[in-house]
């Protein structure tokens, strides 16, 4: 540094000339720039650009510190040791890994080419807690009740239960009506009662990072939109049947009408349809077919005479002369009618 250069030049003024020379030889590579820190859910990584090297082909590496300040005494450790890329994730595998939750972490980050050495570039202070982007809960599963939905997700991320807690919220609205919004609840698995049965309802749940001791709460991102049918309960199930059994008896009641008004309208019509055509019987179709079979004298000798049916018919007149003698004639008991036998 310049007070040390001014130091060793009070007391050797050879040596920390020489020295001088030294340092700002290793000095003239860039440093990093474009600093930029991702704090997304438990993901924690740090990224730069490198600086403009000229023609310089030496092989460039990068050096990343952390420090986080505690009552007052800034704690220094080391993450990334000469890597290559310009990133460095301290991303933790388990809580009591990564960057400090609870205090104020800033992180520098240099570069190194053999023996030459960038200054530390370093980025602002800055709390995970008060910093970070919470995501939307995962596996969000939605399963349709009677008349209500219950939801149940897990949380984006896992914190340290003693020093942080999540809340969450469930926006829903009926399709095409007011969203609503219910919360804040602390558990996984949240029921949303009063739906209207048979009604397709939308829902997207956000979680609330809450910091206990300081009650900070971070709001999250909203997961996706999804839209699910409630089912009928017990009330409606009894009405639909009723309705379609009212329904049934009236559409056959309609029907049952409407062919009786067609049968009386259209009454000879339907017995012309329905009325069955003469037949001839079989004998007597086998002999149109071949009149040479002695058919209709076998028929002759088969018919017994009981089997003739001969009905009388008798035909009643009158002379004209007997005609106007008839009121005469009605008071003679032995007067009688003509009877004159026909064929």
């Amino acid at each position: 540094s310049p007070s040390t250069c001014l130091w060793a030049l009070h007391t050797r003024f050879g040596v920390c000339a020489c020295e001088c020379v030294h340092v700002y030889s290793r000095s003239q590579l860039p440093a990093p720039r474009n600093p930029k820190i991702r704090l997304y859910n438990n993901e924690q990584v740090l990224r730069w650009e490198p600086g403009s090297l000229s023609n310089d082909t030496r092989p460039v590496v990068y050096q990343v510190q952390f420090t986080f300040r505690w009552y007052d005494t800034d704690d220094i450790g080391v993450n990334c040791m000469n890597v290559t890329k310009t990133e460095c994730n301290f991303t933790p595998s388990s809580l009591s890994e990564g960057l400090p939750l609870f205090f104020n972490v800033s992180l520098r980050v240099r570069a190194k080419a053999q023996d030459l050495v960038s200054p530390w570039l370093t980025v602002p202070w800055f709390l995970y807690y008060w910093n970070v982007t919470v995501g939307p809960p995962e596996n969000v599963w939605v399963t349709p009740g009677e008349g209500s939905l219950i939801v149940r997700f897990s949380s984006p991320f896992d914190i340290p239960a003693s020093k942080a807690t999540f809340q969450y919220y469930v926006h829903y609205w009926e399709k095409a009506g007011i969203q609503k919004v219910e919360g804040p609840f602390r558990s996984n698995s949240i029921v949303l009662n009063g739906l209207k049965p048979l009604r397709e309802y939308c829902l997207q749940v956000r979680a609330h990072l809450i910091w206990t001791h300081y009650n900070i709460s971070r709001p999250g991102h909203l997961s996706n939109v999804s839209c699910y049918e409630t089912t009928m309960d017990a009330t409606t199930r009894l009405q639909q049947v009723i309705v379609i059994a009212v329904g049934i008896f009236l559409l056959l009641s309609a029907l049952a009408g409407a062919c009786f008004f067609l049968v009386l309208r259209y009454k000879g019509l339907v017995k012309y349809w329905f009325h069955s055509p003469p037949s001839i019987p079989s004998q007597i179709e086998e002999y149109l077919k071949d009149p040479s079979q002695p058919i209709l004298e076998a028929l002759d000798k088969d018919m017994s005479p009981t089997d003739d049916a001969w009905d009388s018919v008798s035909v009643i007149s009158f002379a004209e002369k007997d005609r106007e003698a008839a009121p005469q004639s009605t008071l003679n008991p032995n007067s009688g009618p003509v009877c004159q036998p026909v064929g």
